[in-house]
């Protein structure tokens, strides 16, 4: 029997994916680490490697498909000994019963754990919408709808694929079935985006990779589910590029250079540290209390953005947390990361100063309960020793989830970070 080559899942949110590019074709002999295809997955676009040895049979899966899912049969591969026109002919399914993929691995943080959900046979009298379609919800959401007289076809599922459960409940009043969804108030929606444009305008239509559509979906989700507020502050930054000028000449030797990006990851990291209760993510009816300051670094990629992650900041030494800076974000943009190294995080910094940015607002990065939005340094009026000079100030403004960080701990991570900036040997110290 040939061996079935199938769709991989490169990426803990990966359901479905692009085959971008084959890298072999019928007839070529593999061995286990070759390459055999570009796939685009929701974060990055990733080489998938061969495990077993063969020669390619039948290629099943044109590149370029779209919305392949994960498990489906991508491509036959004749194993030793075995003919390959038989291979080729062999039946495969497209579709194929979902696999137990192999273990991935895990994120340097613990990510919250969502309610366990089964997917459960529909059963008569099971709630359906007015449409006709049934209620998505898990088990135990079902037992308390009922339980409760909750009509399950009113309540907005949180849970994947727009699931109902238990969490959904709890706003609800037991004991009083909500009104018929007939019933309910018109919902506000989006205006739809036009499908065209406007006649008579030269325009281009670009269809979107998954990483646009994973990013469009991720971030719209944000705004709409996440209580965001904004905090932001000015730093004076002359004893920091004064501190970094002779760091840099001292690491000349060793070929490291500091950027101005790198001491404020290392800020951030630190000031994260004295006030822990800004190290927090929002987890449903639990908060997860982070021990260590992982920072999640915005990458600008050809079509996207990705976020790799340097961990536990606090105690690596600058050159380390530059030199891993400088590595992640060349692999990012040439899409070598490794799952691991952009999963995870408790922070996240985004800093658009290189491009002249003053001062902006960045949407958090779910599950995260904050991200550094870091403008340019300029030179400002400053009050300095309470005498009016001129300085290199930079604004910075901090995005905070009010479910898991209130405002006087966002205030307080914000003070921490500008004394942090303002006084940088305390955090080499």
């Amino acid at each position: 029997m040939p061996i079935e080559l199938k769709m991989p899942a490169l990426s803990p949110t990966m359901e479905e994916g692009t085959l971008a590019k084959w890298l072999v074709k019928e007839g070529d002999s593999v061995q286990s680490g070759d390459l055999l295809a570009e796939i685009e997955t929701d974060k990055a676009t990733m080489e998938f490697e061969a495990v077993d040895e063969g020669t390619i049979a039948k290629i099943l899966i044109p590149e370029g498909t779209d919305n392949v899912k994960v498990g489906e049969v991508i491509a036959l591969i004749a194993g030793e000994d075995e003919d390959v026109a038989s291979a080729a002919t062999a039946p495969a399914a497209k579709e194929s019963a979902p696999v137990t993929a192999a273990p991935e691995p895990q994120p340097a943080t613990p990510a919250p754990r969502a309610e366990p959900e089964v997917v459960a046979k529909a059963e008569a009298g099971t709630p359906r919408t007015s449409s006709g379609d049934r209620v998505k919800a898990s088990p135990l959401a079902r037992r308390l709808a009922e339980a409760q007289g909750i009509d399950l076809a009113s309540i907005s599922g949180s849970g994947p694929n727009g699931r109902v459960v238990k969490a959904d409940l709890e706003g609800a009043i037991p004991g009083v079935a909500a009104p018929r969804p007939a019933e309910a108030a018109p919902v506000v929606r989006p205006v739809p985006v036009p499908a065209a444009a406007p006649e008579g305008v030269p325009a281009e239509t670009i269809k979107l990779s998954n990483m646009r559509k994973t990013i469009a979906k991720r971030l719209t989700e944000s705004k709409q589910t996440v209580p965001h507020y904004y905090l932001t502050i000015d730093c004076n930054l002359d004893a920091l590029l004064k501190l970094r000028g002779e760091l840099n000449a001292g690491l000349e030797a060793r070929g490291v250079k500091l950027s101005v990006n790198d001491l404020l990851i290392k800020a951030l990291g630190v000031a994260l540290a004295e006030v822990p209760d800004a190290n927090v993510q929002f987890a449903g009816d639990t908060l997860i209390k982070f021990q260590r300051s992982d920072i999640s670094m915005a990458v600008a990629i050809p079509g996207g953005l990705i976020t790799p992650v340097i961990t536990d900041v606090v105690n690596k030494p600058l050159s380390r947390i530059a030199t891993e800076a400088k590595d992640l974000a060349g692999r990012a943009r040439d899409g070598k990361l490794a799952p691991e190294e952009y999963q995870g995080g408790t922070a996240s910094i985004s800093n658009l100063g290189m491009y002249g940015i003053k001062q902006f607002d960045a949407v958090i990065n779910p599950p995260q309960a904050m991200i550094l939005a870091v403008g340019a340094g300029e030179k400002r009026p400053y009050v300095v020793n309470d005498a009016l000079s001129v300085a290199t100030v930079m604004s910075a403004t901090g995005s905070f989830d009010h479910r898991a960080i209130d405002g006087a701990v966002g205030a307080e991570l914000m003070a921490a970070f500008k004394r942090l900036v303002e006084n940088p040997l305390g955090m080499l110290a």
